[in-house]
């Protein structure tokens, strides 16, 4: 196996060949300290795992992504401070580790690395990556985890998420439903910033398709659905309504 390391600081090179170490036995570790050393590199040895840096000097992680051949690899980001970086790559289902690196969740994602379920369509969720940090308004698409691997969503086009125990049921406005193995809480979070507003402990809305509220305590979307909202978030709910 082998594993390619990214990145123009050679403290935090030695610092993932360290951590790498105790798997070593049967691994070659490389790394490139530049953008063109590192597209020659990854394109000719086809590296099995490639740890990247989001800031490479002038030019970015992306940016390698976009030239570089080869892509059949298992990908994981490392940054120091990439707000928007971190967003996009939670949008995209694309593993990340923030600097300096832990030893347990270098652990964590070296082991989902390895494991080749992980990376079910890699190659179009670093499409959905590469999209939504080319957009200056923040990202536009998520990759949405689902039995059968991702499914590929524009935020604006996702009116409803609705808990189902550790599941979610996605609506969109195409009138689709889609089921995603993550838990309500994981998309409360995840849309953050994006319109979107917890009306009850089962759901999670997109206030764009809110076409009414009644005093009786639920929100009837664009679609016709009534969403129940809580007693104790109404006033918050009407408020942020009224800020869009």
């Amino acid at each position: 196996m082998t594993v390619a390391i990214i990145d123009d600081e050679q403290h935090c090179i030695d610092h993932l060949a360290h951590l790498l170490k105790p798997h070593s036995e049967h691994m070659e570790v490389v790394s490139f300290s530049t953008m063109d050393a590192a597209i020659k590199g990854v394109d000719a040895l086809r590296p099995d795992i490639v740890f990247l840096d989001v800031q490479l000097h002038d030019r970015t992680g992306f940016d390698f992504l976009s030239s570089v051949s080869y892509r059949d690899f298992s990908l994981i980001f490392t940054t120091a401070y990439e707000k928007y970086a971190i967003e996009a790559f939670k949008f995209s289902a694309i593993a990340y580790l923030l600097k300096p690196v832990d030893r347990d969740d270098f652990e964590f994602a070296f082991q989902k690395a390895l494991d080749k379920t992980e990376q079910s369509q890699l190659h179009e969720r670093i499409n959905v990556l590469l999209s939504n940090v080319s957009k200056g308004n923040g990202p536009k698409r998520i990759s949405v985890p689902h039995k059968e691997g991702y499914v590929f969503l524009l935020v604006s086009h996702v009116i409803r998420c609705q808990a189902d125990v550790n599941y979610t049921h996605i609506f969109t406005s195409d009138g689709k439903k889609y089921t995603a193995s993550k838990t309500l809480k994981h998309f409360e979070q995840l849309l953050a910033g994006h319109q979107f507003f917890r009306t009850h402990n089962s759901h999670l809305i997109n206030l764009g398709f809110v076409a009414s509220y009644h005093k009786n305590g639920y929100a009837v979307l664009s679609d016709g659905t009534k969403i129940e909202v809580s007693t104790r978030r109404k006033d918050a709910f009407i408020k942020a309504c009224g800020e869009l």
